[in-house]
């Protein structure tokens, strides 16, 4: 009886593995570090190449984080194809950049595409680096050229909200600005 459990749970690893052991530039080297991945429930189907987890899922990978009410892998189209779908209330996304940045994301619905290396927000989606956010219906963020795409929401006009934070002045310029002022 172990062993189907033990068997199920080694191609549900597996599986995860296959998702982020790719190189990428969005997170220092997090795709060549170990994954987490941790659920109150688990099920994996080695013939069909998916795997499902359900209840306070997150998944950690380095600085990467994705968190969610449920989480589905297909691996059916072979490996380097892999999809994550991760959805919640909100699922959500986490990872520091090689500048250093942070780059969050949150979305009824988050997939992970393993080839393009990219996340698709679907339903409330937002994405924020820095100061600086994107709020739409959908948004389709590749994660090593950090490019956004996003298309409208349906709240008020229907049209992706853009804020930029005004950078603030350095404290030399400040007093200097301050100084010249009769």
């Amino acid at each position: 009886m172990l062993k189907p459990f033990t068997n199920r749970l080694f191609r549900t690893s597996f599986l995860a593995t296959l998702l982020f052991s790719t190189n990428s530039y969005a997170g220092k080297d997090d795709f060549t570090k170990k994954i987490e991945l941790a659920s109150l429930y688990q099920n994996a189907d080695g013939i069909a190449k998916r795997a499902t987890y359900q209840g306070n899922v997150v998944i950690l990978q380095g600085s990467l984080k994705v968190s969610a009410d449920d989480l589905e892998i297909d691996a059916s189209k072979g490996e380097g194809n892999e999809i994550f779908i991760a959805t919640g209330n909100p699922a959500t996304y986490s990872q520091q950049q090689e500048d250093g940045s942070m780059v969050t994301a949150k979305a009824d619905k988050i997939e992970y595409h393993r080839q393009t290396r990219s996340l698709s927000l679907e339903g409330n989606a937002e994405i924020k680096q820095n100061s600086s956010s994107v709020q739409g219906k959908s948004i389709t963020f590749n994660m090593e050229l950090e490019q956004i795409i996003a298309q409208g929401s349906d709240q008020e006009s229907g049209r992706v909200i853009t804020t930029f934070q005004p950078v603030s002045k350095p404290k030399e310029l400040e007093t200097a600005q301050q100084d010249e002022q009769p």
